[in-house]
This record gives structure tokens, sequence and C-alpha cells, in this order.
């Protein structure tokens, strides 16, 4: 009877020693996407999204069993010029309510090194959910100097295609790819 209990405590060993994901909810203040676009050839366009919400399910031992969640309105994106940032809510390219929002939530992480993978999500833009791949790095992870509370911080890169979400106008001229650039801060929930 012994022996039997041993190698059932035995056999769990190995599923306890697995941490499962700890939550992580975004710093709104120190989290930003940046898109760049060309504009006629003349120069780089350049908007942002700040302050949206999300999670990060992270689990540090095994990256691969991590997941991400982030909406925001498509409102709250910034042009730096309020001429521009009314064009793109108009009937041109969004159309944009005041609770069109935009999501991505992840359906796969391939760890690719010590500190990158590829998380492939679906991300819903204008009304259209398609699948993307954002090239991540982790910053760093650790305790913040200022918080005293385990913080992470990540990268993350991709390429879209706006007639990919039906906001193509003016395509060629104004490109068609749009690159992406996240950075995000994201704090252990209490």
């Amino acid at each position: 009877m012994k022996n039997l209990m041993f190698a059932t405590a035995l056999a769990a060993l190995p599923l306890a020693a697995f941490a499962a994901p700890e939550k992580y909810t975004l710093d709104s203040s120190h989290s930003q996407i940046v898109f760049t676009y060309s504009h006629l050839g003349y120069s780089t366009g350049s908007g942002m999204f700040s302050g949206f919400e999300g999670e990060i399910m992270f689990d540090q031992e095994d990256p691969a069993n991590s997941s991400v969640s982030v909406s925001m309105p498509v409102t709250s994106m910034i042009t730096g010029w309020e001429a521009r940032f009314q064009h793109l809510m108009s009937a041109d390219f969004f159309g944009a309510t005041d609770d069109e929002m935009v999501t991505f939530t992840s359906t796969g992480i391939e760890v690719t090194g010590e500190s990158t993978a590829n998380i492939t999500g679906d991300l819903t833009l204008n009304g259209v959910t398609k699948s993307v791949v954002l090239d991540a790095t982790l910053n760093q992870a650790g305790s913040h100097p200022m918080e005293n509370k385990p913080w992470a911080g990540f990268d993350a890169t991709t390429t879209l295609l706006r007639s990919d979400y039906n906001v193509g106008a003016y395509a060629p001229f104004v490109s068609d790819e749009v690159e992406v650039h996240i950075s995000i801060e994201a704090m252990k929930a209490d």
C-alpha cells in the first residue's frame, strides 16, 4: 500500500512542477500601438492608439502556454491632426462610432528564441476578423522598482494590409501596407 501511495505521489510531482499562467493587466499609461504608412511616397504618416485595456496570461516558464487579449475603441486613435482624425473616422475609412472596438485575441504562441515568439491571433478591425502574426520580444520581466510588484514589458511588430479590413481608400497612393509597432507594459494582477 505504501508503494502505491508513493508511486501516486511521484506521478503527481511533474504536474505540480508546471506553473500555471499568471494574470497580468496592461499598464495603459505605458502601452501604445504606433502605425506608419507611406503618403504618396512623399512622407511617412503615423498614428497611435494608447490607453487601451487588456490582459496577458503570462507563463514565464513556458511562454507558449501564455495568451493575450486587448481591446480599444477605434476613436482612441491619435493622429496629431484633428482633420486627419476626422477623415479616418469618416465613411471613407472606418465610419466609426464611439462604441466600435479594435480587438486582438491570441490563438497560439510559437517560441522562436530565448526572449522571442510569434504570437498568432485574431485581429478584429472595422468589423472584419483576420488572423495575424506578431513578431514579439519579451523586453524584461521582474519586480518593478517603483511599484514593487511583478512587471513585464513586451514589444511586437507586424504588417497589415488596410484593404483586408475594408479601409483601403486611396491605395496604392496611400500605402495599403501599414507597419505596426506595439510596446506594452503589464503588471501582475492582484
